[in-house]
């Protein structure tokens, strides 16, 4: 099979032929169809951050796939073979490969009408949405501000908060994507990068405030987007893709009576049923049509210029490799 290889951290990632995996027993392996790029696959590529563990090398990086069963190992029901399945790999990865093996009992069969692109984004980014949207309880009478609004994670919440009612600012750092914001539903979208976007954003408001913000970016964009809300709002946090979180304080929450919550972490592992249910949660809603996920596909051998894409921020949507146009 081929498959995308990291030989050293810091370097390239190569497209080899290597040899085919065997499910284990209790597994199964996948003929890949879609595979996730994550932000984190990044961090690993480029040799960790201290938080996130480093795979032996060389590695197989891609912690998320779908495609159809293909083979079956000890102890699992022939039945399973040619269903379309999607699933998270784990720390492990092993995604971006023709082929992928993960243990039956982390599978979930793709709800009909969902492809595989879709089903890939949402296993992971649309859980995560799902997540932040439960957290944040957005309403008809909410002015909610999302940050990354064009991002996979940004579309969604985005598309989730005006199906609750409320009105959607988006944060976006360029034309296109604030356009990719608009499309998605947001009533008001800045460029972020532009001068004195915060004062845009109060104009087009015409005196209503803003009431939410849901943040994934952190740092200097979290902080101005924080400092947009009215007495009593919220601020729901679910990543740093700037490499910090957005510093705020208890003084900052006790000023303007703001709460803060994280959506992810403990959070999620709270939750009745766990991260799993979130999962099948949010396969359904998409098959169901009441989220789409946003789609930037690359080739499976273009995973190095996939990340490149990412990582200069000039990806709209979720990033997603497809091993049959590689």
């Amino acid at each position: 099979m081929r498959a995308v290889r990291l030989h050293a951290f810091g370097s390239a990632l190569r497209c080899e032929e290597v040899e085919d995996p065997s499910p284990g027993s209790g597994q199964v392996r996948i003929a890949v169809r879609a595979a996730g790029v994550h932000l984190l696959d990044g961090v690993v590529r480029r040799g960790g951050d201290g938080c996130v563990p480093l795979p032996d090398l060389p590695a197989v990086l891609g912690s998320e796939v779908a495609g159809v069963v293909d083979a079956v190992g000890r102890d699992v029901d022939e039945s399973w073979l040619g269903r379309r399945v999607v699933t998270q790999l784990g720390l492990l990865g092993g995604g971006y490969a023709e082929l992928a093996v993960r243990e039956v009992g982390a599978l979930h069969v793709v709800p009909a009408g969902l492809d595989f692109p879709a089903a890939v984004a949402m296993i992971c980014t649309g859980s995560t949405a799902l997540g932040v949207l439960d957290a944040a309880a957005p309403a008809p009478d909410d002015v909610v501000v999302v940050t990354a609004a064009a991002g996979g994670v940004g579309t969604l919440l985005v598309q989730g908060a005006v199906r609750a009612g409320a009105l959607v600012v988006g944060l976006a750092g360029c034309e296109e994507k604030r356009r990719a914001a608009l499309r998605a539903g947001a009533a008001v979208a800045v460029d972020y990068l532009g001068r004195e976007w915060q004062r845009q954003v109060r104009e087009r408001l015409g005196g209503r405030e803003v009431t939410a913000v849901l943040d994934g970016v952190g740092g200097v964009l979290g902080r101005a987007a924080a400092d947009l809300l009215a007495p009593g709002g919220r601020v729901v946090m679910f990543g740093s893709s700037s490499g910090a979180p957005a510093h705020l304080t208890s003084a900052d929450l006790f000023a303007r009576a703001l709460t803060a919550t994280v959506a992810l972490g403990p959070q999620v592992a709270k939750r009745s049923g766990g991260l799993r249910a979130l999962e099948t949660r949010a396969l359904a809603v998409a098959a169901d049509h009441g989220l789409t996920p946003s789609i930037q596909p690359f080739p499976l051998a273009d995973a190095g210029r996939a990340h490149e894409a990412m990582e200069s921020r000039h990806t709209v949507g979720k990033v997603v490799l497809l091993p049959a146009a590689g």
